[in-house]
């Protein structure tokens, strides 16, 4: 009988030594926690700070740094474990500082990244290094006025000569659909190009580049949109708001949850080197209420369109 108590013994007091070591690891990966690097002071930042800070666990340590203007190295605040950089500013930062540690990029433009890929430190990365891009893909904004005009295939886009990386996207998701893709080199040649796609479009739409980030060539195009009685969609909700009929957008709650996720999967010990990129997503609709019934359209509520569009991912 005791013969048989021996192996029962033996197997319980190792699997409470092995519960013991799972529990240092455990605790040393928490004690590592997450330094959180951030240099622009937006109302965006801040609250996806705030989502991150919600979605830590209570016991982990979590240290926020506020990168002054032109400082350029943090080597004063770098704790070990995973960082993750806010924005172009703090993402260069970041980047210089050589280390082994997990790196997050968050809350990038397709455009930062693109103007970040040359930097060694991505070209040839010595460490795990994710990157979150801010806006959805173009496959949800395709999939978004596919949603709110089924009949309607005409789609017309203002570029400029930065846009190319979110163009080839667009055209890759764009199957299917009539693209009228017009280049704008200059302010003064803005308008030009908008009356020749104004002719030839069922719907415009703005993307994330130096067009949709520039509040005076994002309303110009939906000045054109009104006067031509076409619907403008977008990526953010500041063009909703100044009269976009509609965007798929990712907001700083569902973005700081991605970015979550993507740094646990860069985390675990032994995580090769080499860069993830990952666009948002899931996405939440706007719509402008307002702006669709001058267009006379009755479209679903936010709600249902956002389950649309996640449906297709």
């Amino acid at each position: 009988m005791f013969a048989n108590r021996f192996p029962t013994l033996r197997r319980t007091r190792r699997a409470l030594v092995a519960v013991a070591c799972a529990a240092l690891l455990c605790g040393g990966a928490q004690a590592a926690g997450l330094t959180v690097l951030m240099a622009d002071e937006t109302a965006a930042h801040a609250e996806f700070v705030r989502q991150l800070r919600d979605a830590q666990d209570a016991d982990s340590r979590f240290d926020l740094i506020h990168l002054a203007a032109g400082e350029s190295s943090f080597e004063e605040h770098a704790p070990a474990g995973l960082t993750m950089a806010i924005g172009l500013s703090a993402a260069r930062s970041a980047i210089e500082r050589p280390g082994q540690d997990p790196l997050v990029l968050a809350l990038l433009s397709r455009l930062d990244y693109e103007s970040l890929k040359g930097a060694a430190a991505l070209r040839r990365p010595e460490r795990p290094i994710g990157v979150l891009l801010r806006e959805p893909a173009m496959a949800d904004q395709l999939a978004l006025i596919d949603a709110l005009l089924p009949a309607k295939r005409r789609l017309g886009v203002v570029a400029t000569a930065e846009s190319e990386p979110i163009v080839s996207e667009l055209l890759r998701a764009g199957q299917g659909w009539d693209l009228q893709v017009e280049y704008a080199p200059d302010a003064k040649s803005l308008a030009a190009v908008l009356r020749l796609l104004v002719s030839r479009s069922d719907a415009l739409l703005v993307l994330p580049d130096k067009i949709g980030d520039n509040q005076a060539a994002t309303l110009a195009v939906l000045r054109a949109g009104a006067s031509a009685g076409l619907p403008v969609f977008g990526s953010s909700d500041g063009l909703v708001r100044s009269g976009g009929l509609a965007a798929a957008v990712s907001t700083p709650r569902q973005l700081a949850q991605q970015a979550h996720l993507l740094g646990r999967k860069l985390a675990p010990s032994g995580t090769a080197p080499g860069v993830r990129v990952e666009v948002a997503a899931p996405a939440t609709v706007r719509v402008n209420a307002t702006v669709a019934r001058g267009l006379g359209l009755r479209l679903p509520d936010e709600r249902e369109l956002t389950a649309r569009v996640s449906a297709l991912r």
